[in-house]
């Protein structure tokens, strides 16, 4: 049963790091969203703001606006941003803590813990309501070291990585495993961050919240733990970062830990640095060297994801370029089937 939340997004919903806030409007299985609050896109329906689509969530300027504009009385409110470094600023601090005087229960997806943080907690004390740190790790006795049971579970994995963070893998996973059920297939998302939680997620761990000895662990066991009780036909693996993020480099976990069969790697034409590291230069790799450098894993890549929509020039123009140069599929999933993927999956099946 889904519960009823407001999402802060103070100053970001039309930013990549609005990315939590993002997840949640495009869908949840353990929310429903009743009003987003970002002061500087108040006035709007979120769903426009953020791909076209009218979701009937309205962006408001205020936490008590959110909640005059909710249809039901909201119980929780979740923090919707991802900033770089994962800090509270003082206007999003301001907001929890006015969320929690409204007597709502705060989800926290950034490393700063709002439990240790003594005026968040004292709030949360006085008004009866509770605060949840997704980044808080895990107790050392609940983690998984890997232990190679991965090679006992026969069901297919394509992982999607990305050419940077922040660039819509999680989205499109999602979208993918949409897509395979409608086609009558089982298929489940195995999700690695806190977006996946909060959209109500089965299987998974959030990664930035696992110490780094127990990541290749925590990634095979909740693969295993898939297999052993959901038995899909083929599992998605959310990426994190990218192979060659010089801030945080990820992906080789999915790749050998998670022993993927395939890759979909999601790229943004528009974005020639990576985020947050354009002043010092640190520039992307193209598309087909990246693809070579999976390849050294032992994993092809089946198709290309582009993130934007498939009426922008940049992207229009990278899609038609990539798909001659590659000679593979390149699809825009935010504003276009996304099938020629899907096609290219069908045969990793279990009932293939």
């Amino acid at each position: 049963m889904r519960e009823d939340a407001i999402v802060l997004a103070n100053g970001a919903f039309q930013t990549a790091n609005g990315k939590v806030a993002h997840g949640l409007v495009r869908g949840s299985e353990r929310f429903r969203v009743q009003a987003v609050v970002d002061p500087d896109s108040a006035g709007q329906d979120a769903g426009i703001l953020l791909d076209g689509e009218e979701r009937g969530i309205p962006v408001v300027a205020s936490v008590p606006e959110a909640l005059d504009a909710a249809d039901n009385p909201p119980t929780w409110c979740v923090l919707g941003v991802a900033p770089h470094g994962g800090r509270f600023n003082d206007e999003l601090r301001q907001a929890a803590l006015g969320a929690l005087h409204s007597r709502l229960n705060l989800v926290n997806g950034l490393h700063d813990c709002a439990n240790e943080d003594p005026q968040l907690a004292e709030a949360a004390r006085e008004n009866g309501v509770r605060i949840v740190d997704l980044r808080r790790p895990p107790p050392t006795h609940e983690l998984h070291f890997w232990t190679g049971g991965i090679r006992r579970v026969t069901t297919p994995r394509v992982a999607v990585l990305g050419m940077d963070c922040a660039i819509g893998k999680r989205t499109t996973a999602r979208i993918l495993t949409r897509g395979l059920r409608e086609r009558g297939q089982s298929a489940e998302m195995i999700y690695t961050g806190q977006t996946g939680w909060l959209q109500g997620g089965r299987f998974g761990f959030i990664f930035d919240a696992t110490p780094n000895d127990y990541v290749s662990g925590e990634l095979e066991h909740a693969i295993v733990r898939c297999h052993e009780e959901a038995a899909p036909d083929i599992m998605l693996l959310e990426g994190q970062s990218s192979l060659r993020n010089p801030s945080g480099p990820c992906g080789a976990e999915f790749l050998l830990s998670g022993a993927a069969q395939g890759v979909i790697l999601q790229h943004d034409p528009h974005r020639e640095y990576f985020d947050g590291l354009e002043a010092g230069g640190y520039a992307l790799p193209s598309v087909a060297d990246e693809i070579a450098l999976i390849q050294h894993y032992g994993v092809p890549t089946l198709g290309v994801s582009l993130y934007g929509k498939p009426d922008d020039p940049v992207v229009a123009k990278a899609k038609a370029t990539l798909e001659v140069s590659l000679g593979l599929p390149v699809v825009c999933p935010l504003g276009e089937s996304v099938d020629p993927l899907l096609d290219t999956l069908m045969p990793l099946l279990k009932k293939a």
